[in-house]
């Protein structure tokens, strides 16, 4: 009896520890029907993943303030369920203490200074799949591998991450610095981002404005990828939203000059699409996207793109 007795306060006392430790499985699926066409090459049907992938994130409670976490994120195609990367956890992988003091990560992750400027204002499919920003300087010192970051608590509305990624002496693969502030308070929202890899290096800017049912955004990013020649080029989008209950309709608008990581021509990219909220986790959609590159091959434009889609997604 004793040693059923000992055994039962020894599990009522671990019982608050266990309690404070949580682990989530989430993800979302993404999915469209598209009729798709690229360059001088017939029209296409196609199934196409937007973006789908599979989490794991964790927290426990350390006491005084403290927490330990992690993030686990695979991303996945959801069109043929193959893996979208040869890195399984490809989206991230990542663990932190967080504190008063802000947050320590270490690992894999998306740089901020997307999430705060380009991502930020691509509000109709989470910039995901063949409408996503095809324009954005993604090639320049936007390195998500290897990295230390800090991210600040929110003071009254400002928040900000400070990232060092290290190059680990492989070749060609210089240490780089990736910073970004964000500022959301009322119906005003504000985004910096800032990256730089050796001589290459990025900057934008962004700004979003909810007025009433409509939500007005944009951004603009400046590019060098530090080579000669034709090494920098400018990018701009502007975006906007209206809402009737359950219903959003978008437009988007994107441009870019030759130059930088874009190759020697520029393009411009239209998307107009409708949202329909079926619950807070599942809407089904519907755009039209269209890329018009400026450079032509055999007497077409190579690199211009669109497609008319609709499609479904789930959040878990």
């Amino acid at each position: 009896m004793k040693k059923i007795a000992l055994v039962a306060a020894l599990a009522a006392l671990a019982a608050p520890a266990f309690a404070q430790s949580t682990v989530t499985l989430w993800g979302r699926i993404n999915t469209s029907v598209e009729s798709q066409k690229t360059g001088n090459a017939d029209r296409v049907a196609t199934v196409q993943n937007n973006g789908s992938r599979l989490g794991f994130k964790g927290m426990e409670d350390l006491g005084g303030g403290l927490k330990a976490g992690f993030w686990l994120e695979h991303g996945l195609n959801s069109d043929d369920g193959k893996a979208s990367s040869t890195a399984f956890w490809n989206r991230e992988a990542t663990v932190q203490l967080s504190g008063a003091f802000g947050t320590v990560k270490l690992g894999r992750w998306t740089n901020g200074s997307y999430f705060a400027t380009a991502d930020y204002v691509s509000m109709h499919n989470h910039d995901t799949g063949t409408s996503s920003d095809a324009l954005y300087a993604f090639g320049t010192s936007f390195t998500s591998t290897n990295k230390v970051g800090y991210f600040t608590p929110n003071y009254n509305g400002f928040t900000g991450e400070f990232t060092v990624h290290a190059g680990e002496g492989a070749a060609g693969d210089a240490r780089a610095v990736d910073v970004s502030g964000n500022y959301d308070q009322g119906p005003l929202h504000l985004g910096v981002g800032y990256g730089k890899q050796g001589s290459a290096m990025q900057v934008a800017v962004r700004g979003l404005y909810e007025l009433g049912a409509f939500t007005f955004g944009g951004y603009y990013q400046m590019e060098d990828t530090g080579l000669t020649g034709n090494a920098t080029r400018n990018i701009g989008r502007v975006s906007a939203m209206y809402t009737m209950g359950a219903s959003e309709f978008h437009v988007n608008v994107g441009g870019t000059e030759a130059g930088g990581t874009f190759g020697a021509a520029g393009a411009k990219q239209y998307t107009l699409g409708y949202n329909y909220n079926l619950s807070k986790r599942t809407k089904v959609y519907g755009f039209y996207t269209a890329i018009d590159n400026n450079s032509k091959l055999l007497g077409g434009k190579a690199g211009d793109f669109s497609s008319l889609a609709a499609g479904i997604r789930h959040n878990f």
